[in-house]
């Protein structure tokens, strides 16, 4: 790491270090012991809502595994990474905001930094997958035809070795893990790119392809869902009961994978600016009780899936038995 920072070019500025360079102690809270106490229960209590929706999602989920359509399984998928980030990654922080520094070391701090990158990439590229599928299945018909459950594994498979891949990287001798500035949780050595072009190279290679490049195919699949759905609700109206109720359930699905991707980038953002501003801007300008909001803030992501199952489940239940209830009526007349 010294040397990476060593070949600093010096001539277009001056040498920067990190801040885990800068200190003897690079793992000592740089908090006050009371705000380490609030983000310690704060974690917590996540960790506890998040382990239970997760896992009562995987649990309902393996009772009719062999029913689970194509995208479900993306959606399990999903909460399985969620339920790792808050089995794996949730302990370290928490055990350390409330003993007010960081007590796993350098080893602690690299597992916990791939740990928290892998299940984060494991879940965006997911929910690309599962755009992807949407927009299929909705803006080209035909494709709905040969999706197979066998075909959901092989892109899970497919997913878990990108996850794996780009959280190995660094391991290679061209990224690192390092300390948070706020001293009790590690993340991916962003301050890289202030050491050495390779440094931006890396990071670059980083945000494209586990950020920008997912997050704009979530977004253009939306967009087209959206504008696809608006021009032919009236066409829809025009089916037989049977398609109706295919195009419901397809919607149902769609609106959890939207409603999950928002809330993923909602949480996830602050903390990429941040992140990228550590990383090409002025690392040190952001001030420590400021830069620990957006990470509190994307550790509280893994929580939001299972509740946004359960509204859309409950919606989707509610418009189900209406609409029986019609078709009763509708059949009683008769």
């Amino acid at each position: 790491m010294n040397g990476m920072a060593s070949d600093y070019n010096t001539s277009s500025q001056e040498e920067y270090l990190p801040h885990y360079l800068q200190k003897e102690d690079p793992f000592a809270s740089k908090l006050s012991r009371e705000a380490d106490i609030v983000a310690g229960f704060y974690l917590t209590v996540i960790g506890i809502l998040s382990t239970l929706g997760n896992g009562y999602v995987i649990y309902m989920s393996s009772k009719r595994k062999k029913k689970l359509r194509p995208a479900e399984i993306m959606t399990v998928n999903l909460a399985v990474c969620d339920l790792g980030i808050s089995v794996v990654g949730k302990p370290f922080s928490i055990i350390s905001f409330f003993s007010h520094r960081w007590i796993f070391g350098w080893m602690g701090c690299r597992w916990y930094g791939w740990a928290g990158f892998f299940f984060g990439c494991g879940s965006l590229i997911t929910m690309t997958a599962v755009s992807l599928d949407r927009y299929l299945k909705i803006c080209h018909l035909s494709y709905g035809t040969w999706l197979k459950r066998h075909h959901a594994f092989i892109c899970l498979a497919i997913i878990w070795a990108y996850a794996t891949f780009w959280a190995t990287v660094p391991f290679a001798g061209v990224g690192s893990y390092a300390p948070e500035p706020f001293g009790t949780s590690c993340t991916l050595d962003w301050w890289l790119a202030q050491a050495s072009v390779a440094g931006q190279a890396f990071i670059l290679s980083i945000l494209f392809f586990c950020l920008l490049f997912p997050t704009a195919v979530i977004v253009f699949s939306y967009v087209k869902i959206i504008l696809k759905v608006k021009s032919s609700t009236k066409e829809v109206a025009h089916y037989d009961t049977r398609i109706q109720n295919s195009n419901i359930l397809e919607m149902k699905l769609t609106k959890v994978a939207m409603l999950i991707c928002a809330g993923f980038l909602i949480a996830w953002i602050p903390y990429a600016v941040v992140s990228v501003w550590s990383a090409f801007g002025q690392p040190d300008s952001v001030p420590i009780q400021i830069s620990v909001v957006p990470t509190l803030l994307a550790k509280s992501a893994a929580m939001y899936n299972p509740i946004i199952y359960q509204v859309i489940d409950c919606k989707f239940a509610c418009c189900r038995s209406g609409g029986l209830k019609t078709l009763e009526k509708n059949s009683s007349k008769k």
